[in-house]
């Protein structure tokens, strides 16, 4: 696996794209399961699957992408927008917690910012959780901290270390549609249906003062590269944990209705830890 890891990692980007989108196409068409919850999520947020089919081939070049994006010493073309809001956040000394959906090329959205202020600001700290597999474990590792990324392991530990990079004024990364482990989130709306929801996102803001950017990073056509998209929260995020999450899961909510032809619609944002019932009138609303 690591060799064609290797292997992918030369190909040229349109090449991998039309790979990718083959590949999207044929873990729906083969995976009812996988099918069924795109379709829902999709569903849930008001689309049908006419309105964003497009979705399932962007599913497939983002894993198709990722070697590229991982190992190749040369990043691709990212054109950026909004880059004020975080000049304007460094300018106040202002730590900044960055967010993004599982939408586009979020991977590509911090090594870009990275590439961009971490020279001057000091470098962008995100949470990783390891591979089960060795090689795979060590291969991430190794490609989560380039030059500029700080990588953390997803413990309080490494909460710790982000409260303290934001506390010096440097940035940190989140998706705060990730579902969290049991005890680390609470359930808060998504396109209208509880969601077990992180509550990290907005204890970091609330803890250290940071400033929240919003990113999203959209995969442009015929693999022409790609566009950074950043804007502020619009509002201050309120002091109440639960009200704060809405407000994250809202501007969550934003972000992919700008661009739903490439969220992961096929992701288990509703999945129910073992332990975290959801709340009976929530649920059956």
């Amino acid at each position: 696996m690591p060799s064609v890891f290797r292997l992918l990692a030369r190909l040229p980007l349109p090449l991998l794209h039309a790979l990718g989108a083959v590949l999207g196409w044929l873990v729906f068409a083969a995976s009812p399961t996988y099918r069924r919850r795109f379709v829902a999520n999709a569903r849930q947020a008001g689309y049908g699957l006419a309105q964003v089919h497009a979705a399932v081939a962007h599913a497939g070049q983002m894993l198709a992408e990722t070697p590229r994006l991982w190992l190749h010493p040369r990043l691709p073309r990212c054109d950026m927008r909004g880059s004020q809001v975080v000049e304007q956040a460094y300018g106040e000394g202002r730590g900044i917690v960055f967010l993004t959906p599982h939408i586009g090329c979020f991977e590509l959205s911090v090594q870009h910012a990275a590439r961009q202020w971490s020279a001057q600001h000091g470098p962008i700290t995100v949470l990783y959780r390891p591979a089960r597999q060795a090689w795979l474990a060590q291969l991430m590792q190794t490609v989560r901290n380039r030059p500029g990324i700080a990588a953390v392991p997803t413990s309080l530990q490494g909460v710790r270390q982000m409260i303290k990079a934001l506390r010096r004024g440097e940035a940190v990364g989140l998706l705060p549609d990730q579902v969290p482990p049991e005890g680390q989130g609470l359930w808060s709306p998504f396109f209208g249906r509880p969601a077990y929801t992180m509550t990290l996102a907005a204890r970091l803001v609330q803890q250290t003062g940071a400033a929240v950017v919003l990113a999203r990073c959209e995969r442009l056509g015929w693999a022409r590269g790609y566009r950074l998209h950043l804007q502020g929260l619009g509002e201050p995020l309120s002091a109440d944990l639960p009200q704060a999450v809405r407000q994250i899961n809202a501007a969550m909510e934003q972000q992919i209705r700008a661009c739903p032809q490439q969220y992961l619609w096929g992701y288990a944002r509703y999945k129910q830890p073992r332990a975290e019932a959801p709340p009976l009138a929530q649920a059956g609303a």
